[in-house]
C-alpha cells in the first residue's frame, strides 16, 4: 500500500485539551492531530493531512514556520497531548476539485524523510531489489480502519517491532540465468565487501549454505542490529539479525509464524521477540496504546513498537498481505 505523505482527509473529530486555551486536537483517520483555535476548523471539514516523517518544501513561505525542525513533520507532545501529523486549510492547494484521499504529495512537492544510512551496510550495488520477493514494510494502523473493520476477530500474534535495518538474503534457481544468492538492504542488492555488516552476518550464520541446501528456493527477512546502527539502542555487542519473513519464491508464500520459528529454531537463528497473541480489535487507539512498552531485548528501553499478523496467513483486498504495525509514541518522542 502506497504511503500519501500528503493528502485530502476530514476530520472526523476535534476534542478539547484540558488546560489548553489555544489548542485542540483533531482526529484525522486513526491520528491525533493538535491544532490551533484560530485556525477555525470544525468536524467534518476537509484538509490536508501531512503524515510524520514528510518532509515540507523550504521554498513554500506556507511552510516557513517549520524551519526550525528542518521542514521534517515529527511526533511532538503539546501540553501533554501527543500530537502525530500536520493538518493545514485545503486552501493551501490552491484552486481544483480534490477527492477525500486524493495524494497531494507531489502538488505540495513533500518528499519522505529517509535517515542517513550508516557506512557499515552501504556498499556496491549489485543490482535492484529483486523483483520476485516483496519488500518489507508494513502499513500504520492509523490509516487502516477499514482493515481492521473487515478483519476484527481475527486470531494474532503480536511481535515486537526492532528498530534496525531490513536486510533480503535469498537464494534462487527458478528467476535468474544460473542459481544466484543475494544480500539486500531495504532497496538494492549488494555485492560482497570487507566491511559490510549485511554480509558479515551472512557468513557468520552460515545464511548461504542454509538457503543453498534448502529444498525450497527462500528468501529470509530480517532487521540487523547492534554496533554501528540506529546509535546501538539494545547496546549489543557486535551486529545480529533477527528474522521476522521466511518468503517461499517460487509458490509467492510467507511462512505462518509458527513455520517461521520452526526454521529459526532448526537453523538456531534469531527471530524478533513475540509478545503475545490476541484478537485483533478495530480500535486504533487501543491498538497504538498496545505498541507501548518497553524492548524484550533490552528493558532500559522503550521498544519501536508491534507487528500484528493473523495466526494463519490472510491476504486483504486493499493491503495484501495483512501485516500491520503500530509505532509506539514513546519511542518517537524519545528518538526521532
Amino acid at each position: 500500500m502506497a504511503r500519501k505523505l500528503a493528502s485530502v482527509q476530514v476530520i472526523s473529530d476535534i476534542s478539547p485539551i484540558p488546560d489548553a486555551d489555544a489548542i485542540e486536537v483533531a482526529t484525522v483517520l486513526g491520528w491525533h492531530c493538535v491544532i490551533r483555535k484560530d485556525d477555525g476548523f470544525h468536524i467534518g471539514d476537509r484538509c490536508v493531512y501531512f503524515e510524520i516523517d514528510s518532509l515540507l518544501d523550504k521554498n513554500n513561505p506556507r511552510f516557513a514556520s517549520f524551519e526550525k525542525n528542518n521542514y521534517r513533520i515529527r511526533t511532538i507532545k503539546l501540553r501533554g497531548q501527543i500530537s502525530q501529523g500536520l493538518v493545514m486549510p485545503i486552501n493551501i492547494l490552491g484552486p481544483g476539485k480534490y477527492e477525500i484521499g486524493q495524494d497531494v504529495s507531489e502538488i505540495l512537492n513533500v518528499v519522505k524523510y529517509e535517515p542517513p544510512i550508516p557506512a557499515c551496510i552501504s556498499g556496491t550495488v549489485r543490482g535492484p531489489f529483486p523483483s520476485y520477493i516483496p519488500k518489507t514494510d508494513e502499513t500504520r494502523v492509523q490509516i487502516l480502519q477499514s482493515v481492521l473493520d473487515r478483519w476484527a476477530g481475527t486470531p494474532v500474534v503480536i511481535t515486537e517491532k526492532i528498530d534496525g535495518s531490513s536486510m533480503t538474503v535469498f537464494f534462487t534457481t527458478s528467476f535468474e540465468d544460473e542459481p544466484h544468492f543475494g544480500v539486500c538492504s531495504r532497496n538494492l542488492e549488494l555485492k560482497e565487501e570487507e566491511g559490510n555488516s549485511l554480509w558479515r552476518v551472512v557468513r557468520q550464520h552460515n545464511l548461504e549454505d542454509i538457503l543453498r541446501g534448502y529444498p525450497q528456493n527462500l528468501a529470509i527477512q530480517g532487521e540487523i542490529i547492534g554496533t554501528g546502527l540506529n546509535k546501538n539502542r539494545y547496546q549489543l555487542d557486535g551486529q545480529d539479525i533477527y528474522i521476522f519473513n521466511i518468503f517461499e519464491i517460487d509458490n509467492y508464500r510467507f511462512y505462518t509464524h509458527e513455520e517461521t520459528k520452526l526454521f529459526c529454531a532448526k537453523y538456531q537463528l534469531k527471530m524478533v521477540p513475540e509478545v503475545g497473541t490476541g484478537i485483533l480489535s478495530n480500535n486504533i487507539d487501543l491498538i497504538v496504546e498496545m505498541a507501548r512498552g518497553r524492548s524484550m531485548l533490552n528493558p532500559k528501553i522503550f521498544r519501536e513498537g508491534i507487528v500484528i499478523r493473523p495466526i494463519k496467513e490472510e491476504k486483504d483486498p486493499e493491503i495484501g498481505r495483512l501485516s500491520i504495525k503500530a509505532i509506539n509514541p514513546d519511542y518517537l518522542l524519545k528518538y526521532e
